[in-house]
């Protein structure tokens, strides 16, 4: 039986792992919240493997919010780089895998065709880049890591866009949202179960891969699927906009290429609407 490790379980991506988690009967998951097991605190890491010897570590465990991350950058690089540091050492020297997590925002969105692994970085806000050091911290630590780059994560569990937009349909409220960012709204549901596969399956084609839901989106054509999906699309009344404020930049296009991932794993991804639709019908 696998021991796995999953940090930062009281977040978004690790809530979908725990729903899931029953479905693999021959995993032994241990689940830790960013306050039982923090990332950046790594004697308590060493302590916590001496306990249970683990086969593979998934780290949940990030510092997602974009605006704050531009005034607490020294928290943001903390939580994204120096974290995921620790965890591919602690990893080493206990012959665990780790399974990490990145983001689009790792690259600054002047490119008009969806990104490859191996085109050039270069983020433009400080979560971006912290997230880009944590990705580089790991493949200097650890050989037997995998790193999935993924984009505007949502589900039915912690703060996202679709729960914020279920909420704006329950108040009846107007809404305004902007068409200015192109990228793949991706069900976190769908990444947690392509990585336990992964795992049951052995595979051990290590290394960097982007996943999100297959096609692309603005943050307006995603609204505007929730809307359709859940029959509110004649009750509410929706607007694009282009002038959404923020005091991070985003990258314009942050469609991220499959091919690698898709090829490597054999592994079927579902389009953005489907997957929504799957979520909301569920």
């Amino acid at each position: 039986m696998k021991n796995i490790l999953v940090t930062g379980s009281n977040g978004q991506l690790g809530a979908c792992f725990k729903k899931i988690s029953g479905n693999y009967s021959e995993f032994n998951f241990v689940f830790k919240s960013s306050s039982e097991a923090d990332i950046t605190d790594k004697p308590k890491l060493e302590k916590l493997f001496s306990e249970v010897k683990f086969d593979y570590v998934i780290n949940c465990a990030a510092y997602t919010n974009v605006e704050k991350a531009e005034s607490e950058e020294e928290k943001a690089f903390q939580i994204n780089a120096t974290g995921p540091k620790n965890l591919a050492e602690v990893c080493n020297e206990n012959q665990a895998i780790l399974v990490h997590f990145s983001t689009d925002y790792v690259f600054d969105g002047k490119a008009e065709k969806p990104y490859k692994e191996t085109d050039k970085t270069n983020p433009i806000n400080v979560y971006g880049a912290s997230k880009l050091k944590g990705e580089e911290l790991i493949a200097e630590v650890l050989k037997e890591h995998f790193i999935f780059r993924t984009s505007w994560l949502y589900s039915e569990f912690g703060h996202n866009f679709y729960k914020t937009i279920l909420r704006k349909i329950e108040e009846k409220a107007e809404l305004n949202i902007t068409t200015s960012q192109t990228g793949t709204p991706t069900n976190a549901n769908d990444l947690a179960e392509f990585v336990l596969e992964i795992i049951d399956s052995e595979n051990k084609n290590f290394g960097l891969y982007h996943f999100s839901n297959l096609g692309q989106a603005t943050w307006y054509d995603f609204a505007k699927a929730i809307l359709e999906y859940t029959g509110n699309s004649e009750e509410i009344v929706l607007n694009k906009s282009n002038n959404f404020k923020t005091i991070a930049a985003r990258p314009a296009y942050s469609v991220l290429d499959k091919s690698k991932l898709q090829q490597t794993f054999q592994q079927p991804v579902l389009n953005w609407k489907k997957s929504l639709e799957k979520l909301i019908n569920a």
